[in-house]
């Protein structure tokens, strides 16, 4: 018998969605694997079960020592599955944006009412930034712990000299009302050819009204190329040779793509909110508002025209980068385990 303990990651995205939870949902997977038997699923105890192990020893349901969910509605069930049947013990839940940001404040009491159902059954609460903790409500902050997400770091491609060659900027993600497209789509009407700024958007449109909305800028703005959906690889591909990652989101909890600019020496243009704050940091020079289309039509062009400005970005983006190391997030996460493994 394999004396390694064994964690259940119950996520509800699977592959097929190439999102951030499955995302995290593999890649902590990967970091576990070493010492733990994983079973990555997307329902407990029943749904579809991934065994990630490096041994031969098969893990069953009944084996699990410790449950770490992402997404507190979307898990929900597995959640109390897993406290009716064991209690608080072993179980931590990870806050998504969606969470925090919009379940959890949400307008429908039954939403909110399920959320907070989930943080008060568990015995740790995972969020993904370090503004988040402040955003969770009073009586359970004293359960949570920030563990940042993180990404390989690639080698930092040239880039454009202020004032001289067209600036490459990208944004990346799909198109839906979180991440604000429209934002980005409005910056580029207020730019010219002339103001020499080249932007690529990447990331599937989610609705019809998101793909015809990218068509007519593509045809108002030549300057703006809507480029669809990618894969993981192409994306990072994208964010490393770009000069600056715009991310217009209005809700997010920790988003990958900053962190895998950061860790390609690529800066980045945020909007002001909640989880990018905790990515990047309160000082960070780089932030615009939330939908000011205006205001990120004068950063992008202050950052093509201001070297001083483009250094601070860059300089800042590197104090952040080892939060990001895929050896950090590995020692978080098994200071984890560690912590919810029963103690008897």
């Amino acid at each position: 018998m394999d004396a390694r303990p064994v964690v259940v990651i119950v996520t509800p995205a699977w592959a097929e969605a190439n999102n951030g939870n499955w995302q995290t949902a593999r890649r902590w997977s990967r970091h576990l694997a070493g010492k733990h038997t994983v079973l990555l699923t997307d329902r407990w105890p029943d749904g579809r079960v991934q065994v990630i192990s490096r041994g031969n020893f098969t893990a069953t349901n009944a084996d699990a020592q410790v449950m770490i969910a992402l997404h507190a509605r979307r898990s929900a069930d597995s959640i109390q599955t897993w406290h009716r049947q064991r209690g608080a013990e072993g179980l931590a839940v990870v806050l998504t944006g969606t969470d925090l940001y919009k379940d959890l404040v949400s307008a429908d009491a039954n939403t909110r009412n399920v959320v907070h159902e989930s943080l008060e059954v568990a015995q740790t609460l995972v969020v993904l930034q370090d503004h988040a903790p402040q955003d969770l409500p009073p009586a359970q902050r004293h359960k949570a712990r920030v563990i940042f997400q993180s990404a390989t770091a690639r080698a930092a491609w040239p880039k454009s000299d202020p004032g001289q060659r067209t600036l490459r900027a990208v944004m990346v993600g799909h198109l839906r009302d979180e991440k604000d497209p429209a934002t980005l789509q409005q910056a580029a009407a207020l730019l010219t050819p002339q103001d020499g700024i080249r932007i690529s958007h990447l990331g599937a449109a989610l609705e019809p009204r998101f793909e015809e909305a990218a068509r007519s800028t593509e045809a108002h703005s030549p300057h703006y190329r809507w480029l669809g959906s990618c894969t993981h690889e192409q994306a990072r591909r994208r964010i490393q040779r770009a000069d600056l990652l715009v991310h217009t989101s209005k809700m997010e909890g920790g988003a990958h793509v900053i962190m895998e600019a950061v860790r390609s020496g690529t800066p980045v243009l945020a909007s002001r909110m909640a989880g990018n704050l905790g990515m990047l940091g309160a000082d960070y020079a780089g932030f615009f508002d939330v939908g000011d289309a205006q205001a990120l039509a004068q950063a992008l062009r202050r950052f093509k025209t201001d070297a001083s400005f483009r250094n601070t970005l860059m300089t800042q983006c590197a104090k952040r980068a080892p939060l990001f190391d895929p050896a950090h997030e590995a020692d978080s996460l098994a200071r984890l385990v560690q912590d919810l493994l029963p103690r008897r």
